[in-house]
């Protein structure tokens, strides 16, 4: 049986559907079997992020509504092998699906599947619960600034109560300049303000951008930081001990006191 995990954030705009197609392709790139499955009913964006929009011809809904069988409705990657997309419909809403849908889908997509990665829709209302109703385990997305950080407590929360565990972080959009000039949060005050374990960080890159626009995951370019900190991250899931590499940025004061506690 296969890992169900809802990738989620609670504040939109952190950058968790995309965490959620590169987390997919690169678990592919490692010999995985990987469906990624959209739950933000009415407004789904994963099929664009993945470049397969064109492809998509039944949803979950048309699943949940008897019109087609499961396998049918899942749409292969001809990039890689072993990766499928589940879409949400664009014409139902959130209450047209109930938790409990989601979760047989959930259910019969992990026995066929290593991994099954949810993206959930913001918020902490019916998206949210049909979102994590079938997960095992969760991954939380946020930025180093207030509110989305505020919001992922909420979302941690919520995921405890549920009975979700584990829950792993994910640290997007880090900037080690901004931090060493003071104007972010560093990863030990998010940490402290979470209490929850760090799966990865991944810098600031405006390879993403680029790489969402074109429907491309930021994974198929080697070289990119961005692609190499998801990479990591999905070796992490896959078992493999890999250190989180410490991207922050010291401030003169720190440089001076580390050169003499090396030197002493």
């Amino acid at each position: 049986m296969g890992k169900v995990i809802v990738v989620t954030s609670g504040k939109g705009g952190v950058g968790k559907t995309t965490t959620t197609a590169n987390l997919g392709t690169a678990l592919a790139l490692l010999g995985k079997t990987v469906v990624v499955v959209d739950a933000d009913v009415g407004l789904r964006n994963l099929d664009i992020v993945m470049g397969l929009e064109s492809r998509v011809v039944y949803t979950s809904m048309d699943v949940i509504d008897k019109q087609c069988e499961l396998s049918k409705a899942l749409v292969k990657d001809r990039r890689v092998d072993g990766l499928t997309l589940l879409a949400a419909s664009q014409k139902n809403n959130k209450d047209d699906m109930q938790p409990e849908e989601m979760k047989a889908i959930c259910s019969k997509l992990q026995t066929d599947h290593d991994f099954v990665l949810v993206d959930s829709p913001a918020g902490i209302e019916r998206g949210f619960n049909n979102a994590s109703a079938g997960a095992e385990e969760a991954i939380v997305v946020t930025t180093p600034d207030v509110s989305a950080i505020r919001d992922a407590d909420r979302i941690i929360g919520l995921l405890q109560h549920a009975g979700i565990e584990p829950i792993n972080l994910v640290l997007n959009r880090f900037s080690p300049q901004l931090v060493g000039n003071g104007s972010m949060m560093d990863q030990a005050d998010v940490l402290d303000i979470l209490n929850i374990d760090l799966l990865g960080i991944v810098p600031e890159d405006l390879g993403v951008i680029t790489s969402t626009n074109r429907g491309i995951p930021l994974v198929y370019e080697d070289t990119s930081a961005g692609s190499q900190a998801y990479m990591r991250i999905a070796r992490r899931l896959t078992g493999q001990r890999i250190p989180i590499p410490d991207l922050e940025e010291k401030g003169f004061l720190s440089n001076i006191v580390n050169w003499f506690t090396r030197n002493r």
